[in-house]
């Protein structure tokens, strides 16, 4: 049970983070380049998260059909999902445009899969968890800016931007808690091909929608490349310093353990 509420408690991380984000943008004026940086920031943030916590597991505990079989099918609901809301739009609009909602989505989808990841990560161990939720909150504090914004510029009214902003801490928590129940007896394979199938969906989230959605926002230059590389290497230097912190103090708490059952085993012996 303390398991369950530490999962909570790191699955509202990124929708809060999310959240901040949009608060920042609903009462301090934003501009197309300041989004355009915040998107190819997040960006990065995410592919990092992909590339240095979700796949080297994966690869480590999976055989390389199963990873490239769940990465696309994550790939694949995404688009499924995108596809859907392009016909829902286009049948109340006439084939309007959807970019404005479909930032939304594709933040909506990457909450859903920082929940799946938290949950998935909290199966395969604490630590993991933690530090994907930690480095959750960097990508999602500019995702949460970016979709306020950007309804913003488009006039959406600020009633309803807020109300945007309070679902983002739902789709988090709702899909942590779905994931943990589901893997947490589950076997160790199934855990692994949960965070691929998170792989996958995150990478087109990035790619097809917060990059496409940053280009559209402004002209991109050699500041938006270097605020995707500044993403990924911060996301790099938490992920790291975290782990390392996680693991001196697991080894601390080994060496405790480690000393009382010397000592227990030395009173039997006696």
């Amino acid at each position: 049970m303390n398991n369950l509420w530490l999962v909570v408690a790191l699955a509202l991380l990124p929708g809060l983070g999310n959240f901040a984000g949009a608060m920042v943008a609903e009462f301090i004026r934003t501009t197309p380049r300041l989004l355009n940086f915040a998107l190819h920031t997040a960006s990065g943030i995410v592919i990092g998260v992909v590339a240095i916590e979700l796949m080297p597991e994966a690869l480590n505990n999976l055989a390389g059909w199963w990873i490239a079989l769940s990465f696309a099918a994550g790939g694949a609901v995404y688009i499924g999902m995108e596809t859907l809301l392009e016909k829902k739009q286009s049948a109340k609009s006439g084939g309007g445009s959807t970019g404005m909602w479909m930032i939304y989505v594709a933040v909506a989808v990457d909450l859903s899969g920082d929940g799946l990841m938290i949950g998935s990560g909290s199966a395969v161990g604490i630590s993991l968890a933690i530090v994907l939720a930690a480095g959750q909150v960097l990508a999602d504090f500019p995702e949460g800016y970016s979709v306020v914004a950007n309804l913003r510029e488009n006039g959406v009214a600020r009633k309803r931007r807020i109300a945007v902003s309070l679902s983002f801490p739902l789709y988090c928590l709702g899909a942590a808690l779905l994931a943990w129940f589901l893997l947490r007896s589950a076997p160790d394979a199934a855990k692994y091909v949960a965070l691929s199938f998170v792989a996958g969906l995150l990478s087109v989230a990035a790619v097809e929608d917060m990059l496409e959605e940053a280009h559209e926002a402004a002209n991109d230059n050699r500041s938006s490349a270097l605020a995707f590389v500044g993403g990924f290497v911060l996301f790099t230097l938490v992920s790291s310093g975290l782990e390392t912190v996680l693991s001196e103090g697991g080894a601390s708490g080994g060496q405790g353990g480690s000393g009382s059952q010397e000592t227990g085993e030395a009173s039997n012996a006696t």
